[in-house]
This record gives C-alpha cells, sequence and structure tokens, in this order.
C-alpha cells in the first residue's frame, strides 16, 4: 500500500475518533438542553461546554469558577467559589487510546507504521487545537497549552503501542528489525525486553479485571446506599440522567481507585480521609451518589486482598514462562529474574500514571485531594507483582518441560548432523530429513542410493 494513502487514512481513523468522542458528549447534552431550557436556550455555550468537557477527559485540569450571582442565589462561601477539577473521567480518554491503537496496528499492517502514527497524531492534534480555540468558558478554563499537548499525547501512545505490537512480531525491514537483532546478539538475554512487556500486559490486564469485579460486588452489597443518595440530592428525572452519565464516564476512574485498595494503600475522598483495607476513615464526604459504594469501616485482616496483585503477578509469570517453552527459549536464572523486575516496574509505570489520572482535587477546601496517592500505588503494584511473577519465573522447572526442551534440542541437533552430512555426500547423496518427521519414505531412501555405478544385488 502506498505510503500517502497509509497516512491519509490514519488521518481519517484520527478524526473519525476526535468526531466519536465529541458526538457522544454533544448529543446527550444537546437533548439535555433542549428539555432543560427549550428551543430558546442559549445554544451558543453549548460546543464551548462540550469542547471543554472533551478536554476534561483527556486529563486536562479545569479551573472552576462560580458566577456571583449563583454565588448570591445558592449560598455558597466566598473561598468556595473557586477551585480546581483534575480528578478525570477516564472512559473518555480509553476510548481515544483503543481507537489510536486500531489504528496503529492497521498502520504497521499497511507496512508504514511511523508515518501511520505520526500523521494520525498530527490530524488529532490539529482537531484538538481547534476545540481548544473554540470553545472557551469563563466559568471553566483550561490551558490552552494542555488543551493541545494531552489529548495528542494520549492519541500517539495508543498509536504507538497499537504499531509496536504488530511491527515487532512482523518486522518492518528497518528501524525495529535492527534493533530485533541487537536483542537476538544477547543470547538469552535478547528474550527479556519482549517477555517482561508481555508479562505486564498481562498484569495490568487481571489487575483491572479484578478491580471491576470488586466495583461490581460493591455495586451489590451498597446499592441501596446510592439509591439513597440519589433520592436524598431530590433531582428530577433530567438531573438523574446528568448524574448517571456523569457516573458512567467516571467508572474507569472508580476502577483505579478500587486497584489501588485491593493493592494496599487505598486512597482518599478529601484531607485527612483515607479508604484502605486496613481500615477507613472518611467524616463527611460529598453527598455524591457513587461515594456510596465506600465502605463504611476496614479491619487488618482484609489486608489479605493484596494476594490479589500478587495473583495477577503469577499469572504475568505462568503467560511468560508458558511462551517461552512454546518457543523453545530455555532461559538461565539471571534472564528469568530480569523479566519478573521488568514485568514488575512495567506494572508500576502503568500504576503511576493511572494515579496521576485518576487523582487530584475534586472540589473546593478539603476536596482539593482525592484518589491514590501515586507513589504507595506504583510501589505497592510493583512489589507485589515482582513477588508474584518471581514465584512462577524462577521456581524449579517441571521435568516434563526439561523433557520437552531435551526432545526439541535432541531433534534440532539430528537434522543439522543429517543436513552436513548430506552436504559433504558427493558418492551417494543425501536424504533430507525433515526435524518434524520421524520417519522417511523409503522410496525417498530407495532413491538416494541410485547413481551411476549403484548395484542393488550383493
Amino acid at each position: 500500500m502506498q505510503r500517502l494513502l497509509v497516512a491519509l487514512l490514519a488521518a481519517v481513523d484520527a478524526a473519525i475518533a476526535a468526531g466519536v468522542g465529541l458526538a457522544v458528549l454533544l448529543a446527550p447534552l444537546t437533548l439535555l438542553w433542549t428539555i432543560a431550557f427549550g428551543v430558546t436556550a442559549d445554544w451558543g455555550a453549548l460546543w464551548p461546554l462540550t469542547g471543554t468537557l472533551w478536554q476534561f477527559g483527556h486529563g486536562v485540569p479545569l479551573d472552576i469558577t462560580v458566577p456571583k450571582d449563583v454565588i448570591v442565589a445558592v449560598g455558597i462561601a466566598q473561598e468556595a467559589a473557586s477551585f480546581a477539577l483534575s480528578v478525570t473521567p477516564l472512559a473518555f480518554l480509553l476510548f481515544t487510546l483503543l481507537f489510536a491503537a486500531r489504528s496503529g496496528a492497521r498502520a504497521a499492517r499497511s507496512g508504514a507504521w511511523l508515518l501511520g502514527s505520526l500523521s494520525g497524531t498530527a490530524a488529532f492534534a490539529l482537531i484538538a487545537t481547534g476545540v481548544a480555540l473554540t470553545s472557551r468558558l469563563d466559568a471553566a478554563e483550561t490551558s490552552l497549552l494542555l488543551s493541545i499537548l494531552l489529548p495528542s499525547a494520549v492519541y500517539l501512545a495508543g498509536a504507538l503501542a497499537g504499531a509496536l505490537r504488530v511491527v515487532w512480531d512482523d518486522g518492518d525491514g528497518g528501524l525495529l528489525d535492527r534493533l530485533h537483532d541487537i536483542f537476538d546478539s544477547w543470547g538469552d538475554w535478547g528474550a527479556v525486553p519482549a517477555a517482561a512487556v508481555r508479562g505486564a500486559a498481562f498484569a495490568v490486564v487481571a489487575i483491572t479485571g479484578a478491580s471491576a469485579l470488586g466495583v461490581a460486588v460493591m455495586v451489590m452489597l451498597r446499592g441501596g446506599e446510592v439509591v439513597a443518595l440519589f433520592e436524598a440530592a431530590r433531582v428530577d428525572l433530567l438531573g438523574v440522567a446528568v448524574l448517571a452519565l456523569g457516573h458512567l464516564a467516571y467508572l474507569p476512574t472508580l476502577i483505579v481507585w478500587a486497584a489501588s485498595w485491593l493493592a494496599g494503600p487505598g486512597f482518599s475522598v478529601g484531607l485527612g480521609t483515607a479508604v484502605s483495607p486496613a481500615g477507613t476513615q472518611l467524616g463527611v464526604v460529598p453527598g455524591i451518589p457513587v461515594l456510596g459504594l465506600l465502605p463504611e469501616n476496614g479491619s487488618i485482616w482484609m489486608l489479605v486482598v493484596v494476594i490479589v496483585p500478587i495473583a495477577a503477578g503469577a499469572v504475568a509469570g505462568w503467560a511468560v514462562r508458558s511462551r517461552l517453552v512454546w518457543e523453545g527459549t530455555p532461559l538461565r536464572t539471571g534472564p528469568r529474574a530480569a523479566i519478573a523486575a521488568g514485568i514488575a516496574a512495567l506494572s508500576a509505570g502503568v500504576a503511576a500514571v493511572a494515579a496521576v489520572l485518576a487523582g487530584g482535587s475534586m472540589g473546593p477546601g478539603r476536596l482539593a485531594d482525592a484518589g491514590p496517592a501515586v507513589g504507595p500505588f506504583a510501589l505497592a503494584i510493583g512489589v507485589e507483582v515482582l513477588i508474584g511473577a518471581a514465584i512462577l519465573l524462577l521456581s524449579p522447572r517441571h521435568r516434563d518441560e526439561l523433557a520437552e526442551e531435551r526432545t526439541d534440542r535432541w531433534m534440532a541437533e539430528t537434522a543439522a548432523s543429517e543436513a552436513a552430512i548430506g552436504g559433504d555426500s558427493t558418492a551417494v547423496g543425501a536424504v533430507q530429513v525433515d526435524a518434524a518427521h520421524e520417519t522417511v519414505p523409503l522410496d525417498d531412501i530407495r532413491d538416494a542410493f541410485k547413481g551411476p555405478g549403484f548395484d542393488p544385488k550383493p
């Protein structure tokens, strides 16, 4: 496929990703706007609100300023009229990330992974620039530079991840192939980088699944508290719809909070608060319905939940070890330990990025600190995943695994020996034996001994 066509298709993918993300916001907001204000509503404020929320969904913090007339009407304290909002609704960011990964993988299969990733990112950055310049709100200001850089960085990360996953296995005939050759020249250590990335992906997916299951369990156990908070809010059907949509957008953020709780450090919902398996100290929290899922108390015995990230590390170690056996790549203790350390480090890095995006400020005053702490969360995930991965990767190899390894080595040596003998023989000829077969047809052996001067009789 021509490189220009790949670049154009990648740009179209980026435009679709941005358009779908904006449409997902604009469509319900238009409906709610019509129901709330009627056809005589100020439609000029609809697009700025949509663009601002789209930027916020990609990690751009908001500086909220409550108008003076609202302060007087509602009776808000003057010091609470201005605050930052930086706890990101990660649903929009994940959508962009996954869509970009799909586009990058398609560009990689077309043979122009770098050009496709960069052209798609450039198109997405152009759209983000247009959104940032045309959607300015006085009540919710955003940094112009961050409004362009952060959405573009999200798309670039997704596109490169999707492209590299394909190119590393299939090759690109260029930079990555040379890098692959360098790794192969390291011997046993050459398998470490790819195995570490593969194991980290398994660990992150396992932790995410367990955390999502934990959120679902809390919904079943404390769903009544959520309903009670909905009723206490005294909102009409329109308000219920807005709250429900907001909860859906924040569902991935809640999963990150649940992952921090399973890892042990927990999270906070304001200054001086803590929610962890060892104990819960809340005080007064906002009446947001989803906060009804927070456990009221904890116990030191609940720290047993840290076995979940350890199990995720064990799953990663098992997946990597099985792949190494299947590929016939037996590694010594050193490379296996390096793979376990790499899995832990990459998992901790993902946890740190998730904590940055899922934490920050969610209101004025004591609500300026919410979400998981970056350092403790990343450290806990790294240590626990390391324990689980090391158990599976460094444990003695089973006799079946050793037997399979010896069989593969014997077959490879036999094939090499027969090929060498066949290459040196000039009078008799050679029988080419495929290492994947244990027997050779008799006709092939008979034909190999036919030649000038050959007499089949004794």
